[in-house]
C-alpha cells in the first residue's frame, strides 16, 4: 500500500469517550502494543475527553488497568511504562457545549508544547453516534482544526440510521473535515484475514483465474455470534442485525470478495472497485424482500450447556419487540464476472458457535461421469476463516488410501494464528490512520450505497411487523427459513466449516435459479 506520511511522525491524539468501554477494551491496548512494537514515534500525546471528572493520576491508573486486562502485550518494564503513561492526560468537558472547546484547545496545545509536537492531530470519536456531527463542528468552532500539521477524524459505526440521516451527517462533518480527512472505522476491515483476501486474490493467478461465474457456483458469508444482546439493548433494539451487521461488516466482506482488480494498490483505486460492486448489487424493492431476505429472533435455549433467555426476556428489551437478531439473504451482483452467482449471507446472535467465514464453493464436476457417477462427489471449497480461527482451507477430492476408486474429501489447511499472536484489528486501523492510509476505512460512497441497498429491506420489515419474524432456538444455526433460501437452489450452508467432522461437505446442484 502507498503511504501518505511517515508512520513515525509525531502526533497528538484526542479521544472523545476517553474513559469509555471502547477506549478501555480496544484503543488503549492497541496504542500500547503499537508503542511496544515500535510503530509509534518517540514523541506523541493522548488526551482523553469525557464528562466525568478524573485526576491525571487516576486516569493513568485506569489506563494501566485496561492494558493489564485487555492488551496482548504485558507491562514488564516500569521505566518504559512510565515514559508511555506520562503522555496520557484527561480533560472533563461537555462535548456538546462549544464554549468548552477553548479549554480543550489549550490542553492540546500544552501537550504539543510539552512533547515538542508539530501540530499533527488525530481526533477519535468513541462516543454515541448522535454526537459525531456536534463534536466535528465544535472542533472547528474551538479552533482545534486550525493546526499547523495534518488533522484527521476517526469515527466509529454506525454512520447514520438510513441514507437520509447518513447524508445529513456527512454534510455536517464535511463543514469541518473534508472527506479525505474522515476515517470511518469498520473493525472487520482491520482483521488479518479480511486484509488477506486482497492478497489471496491478486497475488495468486490460480485463484484470480477461477474467480468468476464460470467456476464458482455460490459464495457464503457467515458472521455468527454466541452472545446475546448483553448490555447493548438500548442501541441494538433500535438497530437490529440488519443495521448493526449487514449494512457495514457483511457488505464490506462482500465487496472484498467480489471487487475487480484495482488499477493500483492505493486507497482511491481500491475504493473505486469496491464501490462498483455496490453499484452492481441488485437492489430489492419492498415487495421482493420476502423472496430474498429472512429475519429471525432468538428464543430460549442452551449455549455451552447453559440455559439462556429469549431475546424478549433480555434486560432493557421492550415488551413485544419485533427487532431481528438474525438476518440471512440471497444477494446478486449483476455484472459480467458474477452474473447468476448467489451470494448467501447470514449473521445472528445466540447461534451454535462463534464463527466468521467466507466460503467459495466451486462448481461440481460433470454429473454421471467418472468418479461422480452417483452424483455425490463433494464440492471443492475455499474457506477463508476470519474469526476466531484465522486461516485458509482448500477442500479437494482424492482417492482414499488402500481402497480402489473410493473418493474422499481432503483438506489443505493453513492456520494464520496458530502459535502466533496476530495483531488486533484496532492496532492495524489506528496505525493506518496515523499513516494517512484510508484503504481499510469506508469512504462516503460505500456508506451511501450500502444504505440505499438496506433501506427498502428495513422499510418492508418495519411495515410487516412480526409477520415475517422467524423464531430460532438459541444454540442453533438460525431459523429453518434461512436453510430454505439455499435449498431451493440445491445448496446447503457449509459454514461454520469443520473438516474433521464433515463426512461429505456436501452441496449438490449445478444449476442456479434466480
Amino acid at each position: 500500500m502507498s503511504k501518505q506520511i511517515n508512520s513515525k511522525e509525531p502526533f497528538a491524539m484526542v479521544i472523545f469517550g476517553g474513559a469509555g468501554d471502547l477506549a478501555q477494551r480496544k484503543l488503549f491496548p492497541a496504542l500500547y502494543t503499537l508503542h511496544r512494537s515500535g510503530f509509534l514515534p518517540d514523541n506523541f500525546s493522548v488526551l482523553g475527553v469525557g464528562r466525568s471528572p478524573r485526576e491525571t493520576e487516576d486516569y493513568r491508573q485506569f489506563l494501566r488497568n485496561a492494558i493489564t486486562q485487555f492488551a496482548r502485550t504485558e507491562v514488564d518494564n516500569e521505566e518504559e511504562w512510565s515514559s508511555f503513561a506520562e503522555r496520557f492526560d484527561y480533560l472533563s468537558i461537555d462535548v456538546t457545549d462549544a464554549g468548552t472547546y477553548d479549554e480543550l484547545e489549550r490542553a492540546v496545545a500544552e501537550q504539543e508544547k510539552q512533547f515538542s509536537l508539530p501540530g499533527n492531530r488525530l481526533f477519535y470519536l468513541a462516543v454515541a453516534p448522535k454526537l459525531f456531527g456536534v463534536v466535528a463542528e465544535n472542533l472547528k468552532a474551538g479552533g482545534l482544526t486550525e493546526n499547523n500539521g495534518w488533522k484527521r477524524l476517526v469515527i466509529e459505526k454506525p454512520f447514520g440510521r438510513d441514507y437520509l440521516s447518513a447524508e445529513a451527517l456527512q454534510e455536517q462533518i464535511n463543514r469541518s473535515f473534508p472527506e479525505e480527512e474522515v476515517y470511518r472505522i469498520d473493525h472487520y476491515l482491520g482483521k488479518e484475514m479480511v486484509q488477506n483476501i486482497e492478497v489471496l486474490r491478486f497475488a495468486n493467478s490460480l485463484f484470480e483465474n477461477l474467480w468468476n461465474n464460470r467456476y464458482i457456483s455460490n459464495v457464503q458469508i457467515t458472521a455468527a455470534e454466541i452472545v446475546g444482546v448483553e448490555n447493548r439493548a438500548s442501541y441494538y433494539d433500535s438497530a437490529g442485525a440488519l443495521r448493526d451487521m449487514v449494512q457495514n461488516h457483511i457488505l464490506q466482506l462482500l465487496m472484498m470478495v467480489a471487487m475487480e482488480p484495482p488499477s493500483h494498490l492505493n486507497p482511491e483505486a481500491i475504493h473505486d472497485e469496491k464501490v462498483k460492486v455496490l453499484r452492481s448489487l441488485r437492489r430489492y424493492e419492498e415487495h421482493d424482500v420476502s423472496q430474498y431476505m429472512v429475519r429471525g429472533q432468538y428464543t430460549g435455549g442452551f449455549i455451552d450447556d447453559k440455559e439462556v433467555p429469549p431475546y424478549l426476556n433480555e434486560e432493557n428489551v421492550p415488551e413485544g419487540s419485533t427487532n431481528e437478531t438474525f438476518v440471512a439473504g440471497k444477494l446478486y451482483i449483476d455484472n459480467f464476472r458474477w452474473s447468476g452467482v448467489p451470494f448467501y449471507i447470514r449473521t445472528g446472535k445466540r447461534m451454535a458457535e462463534k464463527s466468521t467465514e467466507v466460503v467459495i464453493q466451486f462448481r461440481d464436476v460433470p454429473k454421471h461421469l467418472y468418479f461422480n457417477k452417483d452424483n455425490n462427489l463433494g464440492s471443492n471449497l475455499l474457506v477463508i476463516k476470519i474469526n476466531p480461527e484465522e486461516g485458509l482451507a482448500l477442500q479437494m477430492n482424492a482417492k482414499k488410501p488402500g481402497v480402489a476408486n473410493q473418493v474422499v474429501p481432503i483438506m489443505m489447511d493453513f492456520c494464520n494464528n496458530c502459535g502466533v499472536d496476530t495483531p488486533e484489528a484496532y492496532e492495524s486501523l489506528i496505525r493506518d490512520a496515523l499513516e494517512g492510509d484510508r484503504t481499510f476505512f469506508t469512504n462516503w460512497e460505500e456508506v451511501s450505497l450500502a444504505w440505499r441497498f438496506i433501506d427498502p429491506i428495513r422499510q418492508a420489515w418495519d411495515q410487516e411487523g412480526e409477520e415475517t419474524l422467524a423464531p430460532y432456538e438459541s444454540g442453533s444455526y438460525g431459523p429453518k427459513e434461512a436453510d430454505a433460501l439455499l435449498d431451493q437452489d440445491g445448496f446447503q450452508w457449509v459454514s461454520p466449516y469443520h473438516p474433521e467432522t464433515e463426512k461429505k461437505p456436501v452441496v449438490r446442484g449445478q444449476e442456479i435459479s434466480d
